[in-house]
């Protein structure tokens, strides 16, 4: 019989804490000298690059560093809230995008399509929320929502409304 290893999370396949942290030093470095970024992020803390690779391991299936170290009163309220207000427009999402694959790229992130897939589809769908919800002043996130985890194919839409998003399933519904 076969000695059949687990299934890795797109977080081990990526390399862990250090990949997500690597990606995003590398990005935000670029960012910083992006004209149509760098007015967006002129200001961010020095640890911002450290949260976001946090953010996104734990959304990639990786321990929960961003609920449990940065955010412990509330990851989404607390992720929302730093996009409210900024009027994010279409024209830096996609910059936002082309930087952070550029960034994958050099550091040698796993180029195999279904690792990809699974980074490109997470990161659209995230960096689209975040020009929506920096549109208006009011967090829309609530107690109930939770850390979106992304695996190797999960489908889980599509919805009418943003806010039931990031809330818990009823596995009996």
């Amino acid at each position: 019989m076969e000695n059949l290893q687990p299934v890795p999370t797109p977080y081990q396949w990526a390399g862990g804490i250090e990949a997500f942290e690597k990606l995003t030093s590398i990005f935000y470095d670029k960012v910083l000298k992006d004209e149509i970024l760098e007015p967006v992020f002129r200001h961010m803390s020095p640890e911002h690059s450290r949260h976001v690779a946090a953010f996104l391991s734990e959304c990639f299936k990786g321990p929960a560093f961003y609920s449990e170290k940065v955010a412990p009163e509330n990851p989404m309220i607390h992720m929302v809230g730093k996009h409210l207000s900024r009027h994010l427009t279409e024209t830096q999402r996609q910059r936002w995008m082309q930087l952070i694959l550029q960034s994958a790229d050099e550091i040698g992130m796993p180029a195999d399509p279904e690792f990809r897939s699974v980074l490109v589809g997470h990161l659209e769908w995230g960096t689209r929320l975040a020009v929506q919800f920096s549109a208006g002043d009011e967090n829309p996130m609530t107690a109930e929502d939770h850390t979106p985890k992304w695996g190797w194919g999960e489908v889980g839409g599509p919805y009418g409304f943003v806010e039931p998003i990031f809330r818990k399933k009823d596995p009996d519904k």
